[in-house]
This record gives C-alpha cells, sequence and structure tokens, in this order.
C-alpha cells in the first residue's frame, strides 16, 4: 500500500518553501501512485521546476486557460526540442490533475491545451554511411576503447535508451543465443536480436577489458558497462562518449543515443522489416508510435512508387 500523501499548503509566506513541497509531493505522487520510473520522475521533476520558474508568485488556481498558452509560447521561446515540448505539456497536465486529488484546483485548464502531436517532428536519422563511421570512431589508444567499440556496436544493434543500456547487466547477455534482455519503461522486459558485430565487440570487450575495469571494485558487479573505475557506466557518460565519437567520425554533435535508436528503426523498415517486429525490438506499447518511422525513409517510399504506380 502506498504511503499517504502530505497535504500541501495552499499559500505561503515564503515562495521557495512552497516550491519545495510542490516538487517534493508531486515526485511522490508520481512514484509512489503513477508507478513511472525514476527517470520519468527526474525529468517531470525538471519540468516542474521550469513551470514554477515560469509562474513566479501567482498560483496555478490563478492561471487561466491563456495563460497556459502562454506558458508554451514560452517554452517555444527557451528553444526546446520537439519531444521535451511535448513532456513539458504532459507533466503540466499530471501535476494540475495531481493538485486536484489535493483539492487545491476545481479543473484541470491544461486538459484544454494541444496535444503533443502539434510538435511531433520526424526524428533525425544517420545514413548507414554515418553509422558505420561511427561505430569504426573508437581507437586502440582511447581509454576503455573495446568497452565503447561495444556500447555503439550495442546501441545500433538494438536500438536500446542510453538508460537501458546504462542498466545492462551479465545475466541479461546470452552471447551464444545472439540475444540479450533489455528492460525498458516501467521495467518491461523485451528480448532484442544482437547481430554478428555487436557479438564480437561483446567477447572482445568482455573477455580482455571488462575484467580489468571491474578489478577496481572486487570484480563482483554484475553491470556489463563499466566506467573506468569499476562501476557502473552513467546514463550521462553514454550521451558524452556518443558525442565525443561523433565529433570524431565528422557528424554533427548534435546527436544523442536516441539518433541511434531512430536510425535502428528506420534502417530496419528501410530494409523490409515488419512494423510489428520493429515495435517489439523497440518496446513501443503501441504501433502508432512505432509508425513515425514509416514517414522518415522516403528513399523506400519513392522505391515502392515507381515499382507499383501505373505512372511512376
Amino acid at each position: 500500500m502506498s504511503p499517504p500523501r502530505r497535504k500541501l499548503r495552499p499559500q505561503s509566506p515564503s515562495l521557495s518553501h512552497v516550491t519545495r513541497n510542490w516538487e517534493e509531493d508531486f515526485a511522490h505522487y508520481l512514484a509512489a501512485e503513477c508507478h513511472l520510473s525514476e527517470n520519468t520522475v527526474a525529468a517531470y521533476r525538471r519540468d516542474l521546476r521550469r513551470f514554477l520558474r515560469w509562474l513566479g508568485n501567482r498560483l496555478p488556481a490563478q492561471l487561466e486557460i491563456q495563460d497556459l498558452s502562454d506558458y508554451v509560447a514560452w517554452l517555444h521561446q527557451e528553444k526546446l526540442a520537439a519531444a521535451s515540448l511535448a513532456r513539458h505539456v504532459v507533466s503540466l497536465r499530471l501535476f494540475l490533475r495531481y493538485l486536484q486529488l489535493e483539492g487545491l484546483l476545481t479543473q484541470n485548464k491544461a486538459e484544454l491545451l494541444g496535444g503533443p502531436k502539434l510538435w511531433e517532428r520526424v526524428p533525425h536519422v544517420l545514413t548507414p554511411g554515418q553509422v558505420e563511421a561511427l561505430l569504426q570512431s573508437p581507437r586502440p589508444y582511447d581509454r576503455c576503447y573495446l568497452r565503447n567499440r561495444a556500447l555503439l556496436e550495442f546501441l545500433y544493434a538494438t536500438g536500446c535508451r542510453a538508460s537501458e543500456a546504462a542498466n545492462l547487466r551479465m545475466a541479461d547477455l546470452h552471447l551464444e543465443e545472439a540475444h540479450c534482455v533489455c528492460r525498458g519503461k516501467g521495467n518491461k522486459e523485451r528480448v532484442v536480436p544482437l547481430g554478428k558485430r555487436a557479438i564480437q565487440a561483446f567477447h572482445a570487450y568482455l573477455g580482455e577489458e571488462r575484467p580489468r575495469l571491474a578489478a577496481a571494485t572486487g570484480g563482483h558487479t554484475p553491470y556489463v558497462f563499466l566506467s573506468y573505475r569499476g562501476k557502473r557506466i552513467r546514463r550521462e557518460r553514454i550521451w558524452e562518449l556518443l558525442k565525443l565519437h561523433a565529433v570524431r567520425s565528422g557528424i554533427p554533435p548534435d546527436i544523442s543515443p536516441h539518433t541511434l535508436r531512430h536510425s535502428f528503426a528506420t534502417h530496419l523498415l528501410a530494409g523490409g522489416a515488419d512494423l510489428r517486429h520493429v515495435q517489439e525490438m523497440l518496446g513501443h506499447a503501441g504501433i502508432a508510435t512505432t509508425q513515425i518511422y514509416t514517414h522518415v525513409n522516403y528513399t523506400r517510399l519513392k522505391a515502392v512508387h515507381k515499382r507499383f504506380h501505373p505512372r511512376a
């Protein structure tokens, strides 16, 4: 049974005190009652902090729909990515819903805001040539060279998120069967195949470099990808490594682990993979999320049109 929520104070002489209460109580609500993951709770908490900064000395109950539209316009001015902007709207809805449950609001006016589809954009995708350059960019003189090569191969071979790579355990790897078990959002497990090059990179890393890294902490860590201090690699470090190798391989450094995830899905579909299979490998709850990748590869669409249209 979830512990009882603390009642919020609708007014306080100190705005910072109110802000602290809202952050803590909202995070508790998301974790204990909405059962969201730690990373999602942290992201929504950051979103709330930005909303409170915009809110200033006002209270949420004083806001009208026009005010909330102004907040969205302000987010646009902050030059947030489309996905971040959509998430801010979702987190705002959840926060106002929470205040409703606490009796501080009579209605959730954020429900009247447009949905994330308004800001949906086609994801950035690397070409196969760019992916090849990226995967070849780790050099033997790099610190943790074999780990970096295995990590990049893994991200592209599976389409996994950075958090899933950071949390990958040795027990999840089944190299002889050419697959691994990934744990995604909501701790849901899925089985993802591993290609030959990823398996080769894992064998080199696990056989030569990982034992040396693990020795720094006594050799008992269950995680696959380790830092040079023998601890589980941080999700943020994976982002840093990807950007470093992007620059080295001549790719714009504004890519992220999700860029490899997008590329993984797009290249599979371009090769003729079934949309349902790609959905399963990505761990998407619904097919609609996966369908965005059908709009990315225009070359495939042109080929289909040319093949089947009578006047192409």
